[in-house]
C-alpha cells in the first residue's frame, strides 16, 4: 500500500460520522444519490465554525448529507438547498426532520439552480457549496463568488474526479472543467484557493474583497 493510499484509509476510518448524518446517508445510498464523503462532510464542518456561519446555500442537496454537516458546524446559520429533484428534497427534509433542525434553520428550493441562483442576492453569504451538475461547475463557482460576503467561502467537493483532474490524458468534458476551475482560480486575484485530497477531494475559495 502506498503512502497516499495508507493516508487516505486512516482518513476514511478516522472520521466518526453522527447518527443523524449516517442516517441521511442510507437514505441518500437508497435513492442513488452521491453525497459529499465523511472526510469532506467533516472539512465542510470546520469551514462552517471557523467563519461563524450564520448564512448558507449548497447547490445540489445530498439528500441531506451536506447540509447537516454544514449545520453540524454552524448550528446557528440558516440553510437555503436548491435541487431541481424533489425526491432529494424530499429525503432532505426527512433527514433534518429526523435530525431535530428546526425549521427556521433550512428552506428548500426546488429548481435549476441556473435559474435560480441569479435571483438571489449578492455579497450575502458566508458559505456557498457546489455539489451539482459537475458540467456545469464553472458557472455555479462564478455565481457562488457573487454571492459569498468578502471573506466567505465557496466550496466544491469532488474536484479532483476520482484521479481524472491530474491525468492529462483525461479530456472528457467534466474534467476538462474541474482543470479549467483549478487553474483559473489559482490565478485569479479575487480568490485564495486550495485544494484538500481528503476523500473525494475539496476545492476551497475564499472571497477577496475587490476595494
Amino acid at each position: 500500500m502506498s503512502e497516499n493510499d495508507a493516508n487516505a484509509r486512516y482518513i476514511r476510518e478516522a472520521i466518526v460520522e453522527p447518527a443523524p448524518i449516517a442516517r441521511a446517508r442510507t437514505h441518500a445510498l437508497e435513492l442513488g444519490v452521491a453525497s459529499v464523503s465523511p472526510a469532506v462532510g467533516a472539512q465542510l464542518a470546520v469551514l462552517a465554525a471557523a467563519t461563524n456561519a450564520r448564512s448558507i446555500v449548497e447547490i445540489g442537496t445530498g439528500a441531506g448529507v451536506s447540509g447537516l454537516w454544514l449545520l453540524r458546524g454552524a448550528p446557528g446559520a440558516v440553510l437555503t438547498s436548491i435541487d431541481n429533484e424533489p425526491e432529494h428534497l424530499v429525503a432532505a427534509r426527512r433527514s433534518f426532520g429526523e435530525a431535530k433542525i428546526p425549521g427556521t434553520k433550512a428552506r428548500f428550493i426546488t429548481g435549476r439552480a441556473a435559474d435560480v441562483l441569479p435571483r438571489m442576492n449578492e455579497a450575502s453569504y458566508d458559505i456557498v457549496l457546489v455539489d451539482a451538475d459537475p458540467e456545469n461547475v464553472i458557472e455555479y463557482v462564478e455565481h457562488g463568488l457573487r454571492l459569498a460576503r468578502s471573506g466567505g467561502i465557496v466550496a466544491v467537493p469532488r474536484v479532483l474526479a476520482g484521479g481524472r483532474t491530474a491525468d492529462p490524458v483525461q479530456r472528457d468534458a467534466v474534467t476538462s472543467a474541474y482543470r479549467s476551475l483549478v487553474q483559473e482560480t489559482q490565478e485569479s486575484p479575487a480568490v485564495l484557493a486550495a485544494i484538500s485530497t481528503a476523500g473525494e477531494g475539496l476545492l476551497q475559495l475564499v472571497s477577496l474583497s475587490t476595494d
